[in-house]
């Protein structure tokens, strides 16, 4: 009989230890990118916090290319999310456990919070499915909090896939990741239920449009000429309050 492996506790040395395999792992790999708007690169530092949306199965790519990134991710309350908060929380990422499902609320309130000072980084088709469909989540996140979102659409040259619901994605050593940045996608402010399901629709359908992209590109196994190399980086340190010198009295 097959035993299910545990990763309960992975946010200790054994999460560090996984953290530096999937660094060594990654750091085989190449990245390109095609940006709508350089300037929403994350490493940019903050103009204004941004909502980011990555689907599940590809999120590897920008947890190792943006660590220490001034953003914090939500990751699930369920126990197979252990390993990916040892891996955000190794790489200086805040994390918010929660999901729809479990300590949902909560984790609004938090990530609510966060959003005022940070960008925030959601799966909005985790932490269990249906693959490739946007949760209503963060669009009400988005909405509530003034948030743009952009998508991150990742894609890999070669990759081999788990039998999990999201089919989730392991690039193969060497190969060469491909990603799209979109531009910033807008919603309105305080949403009723109604416009919330037509906006996530919207956004779902433009989203699965974008990594349909990627991936053809990717199948190519060529570089666009409008693509980038992209390079693990962290953000610059934030600039420090100097305080002036107090004057005498004359």
């Amino acid at each position: 009989m097959k035993r299910k492996i545990k990763l309960k506790g992975m946010n200790g040395a054994a999460g560090h230890a996984f953290t530096y395999f999937m660094r060594a792992w990654m750091s085989t790999l190449r990245y390109e990118c095609v940006y709508a708007d350089p300037s929403l690169d994350p490493v940019r530092g903050i103009h204004r916090p941004r909502l980011y949306l990555v689907w599940h199965e590809y999120l590897l790519a920008p947890l190792y290319l943006r660590p220490y990134t001034d953003l914090s991710i939500l990751v699930s309350q369920h126990i197979d999310a252990d390993v990916l908060e040892a891996i955000a929380a190794a790489s200086g990422f805040g994390c918010v456990r929660g999901s729809t499902g479990r300590g949902g609320v909560a984790a609004l309130r938090q990530l609510s919070e966060r959003g005022k000072q940070q960008h925030l980084v959601i799966t909005p088709d985790g932490p269990r499915g249906p693959r490739r469909e946007v949760a209503a989540g963060p669009v009400y996140l988005a909405s509530r909090l003034g948030l743009p979102i952009v998508f991150i659409a990742v894609a890999y040259d070669r990759c081999w896939r788990t039998k999990s619901w999201d089919c989730f994605a392991v690039p193969r050593p060497f190969t060469t990741a491909r990603a799209l940045l979109s531009a910033e996608h807008h919603v309105a402010p305080d949403l009723d239920r109604n416009a919330i399901e037509s906006r996530r629709l919207e956004i779902q359908t433009e989203f699965n449009r974008l990594t349909d992209e990627a991936e053809a590109w990717a199948a190519t196994q060529r570089t666009r000429p409008d693509a980038v190399p992209v390079r693990r980086e962290r953000s610059l340190p934030k600039m420090k309050e100097v305080p002036q010198p107090r004057r005498l009295a004359a």
